[in-house]
Order: C-alpha cells, then sequence, then structure tokens
C-alpha cells in the first residue's frame, strides 16, 4: 500500500519509520539536533513550497517535509479490512 505524503509523492507504507507533528516535536532538543544532521547530510526533502506541517522519517534515512497534518498520513497508514 502507498500513502501520499503531499505534493504528488507516495511512499510504500512499510518503507515508513515514523510521522511526527512538526510544531509539537521541534520543542525537543534531540528532534531539533536529528532534523539538523538530517539537512546537513542531504536527506531532507520539502514536499512543495507551503509551510510544512510533519515530517516524515524513511527507511532509508531520508526525511520528508509534508504539507499534511501528522494525523491525516497516519490515518492513510491503516490497515484497511
Amino acid at each position: 500500500m502507498y500513502v501520499n505524503l503531499g505534493n504528488n509523492k507516495s511512499v510504500r507504507r512499510c518503507d515508513i519509520v515514523a510521522i511526527f507533528d512538526l510544531d509539537s516535536s521541534t520543542v525537543s532538543v534531540h528532534t531539533r539536533n536529528f532534523l539538523s544532521r538530517a539537512q546537513a547530510h542531504g536527506r531532507v526533502k520539502a514536499l512543495g513550497y507551503e509551510l510544512p506541517k510533519s515530517f516524515v522519517v524513511m527507511r532509508d534515512e531520508t526525511v520528508y517535509l509534508s504539507p499534511f497534518n501528522s494525523s491525516t498520513i497516519s490515518g492513510h497508514t491503516e490497515y484497511v479490512k
């Protein structure tokens, strides 16, 4: 199953490690350090020009900055029965 992260970018659900709300998670110094290191290594990819609302960490260590809320992305990762 694929999950749309915004701006026509879809990824395989099984490749997603974590989904974070950008506003609440960047309060932590650890999260800010993680994002700074990812940016320094060229692993951060912005999806569009809008202010990002969440970020998604992938198995290959890519970090996508998404214009979607983390709850919207999380809702799309649930199994459909």
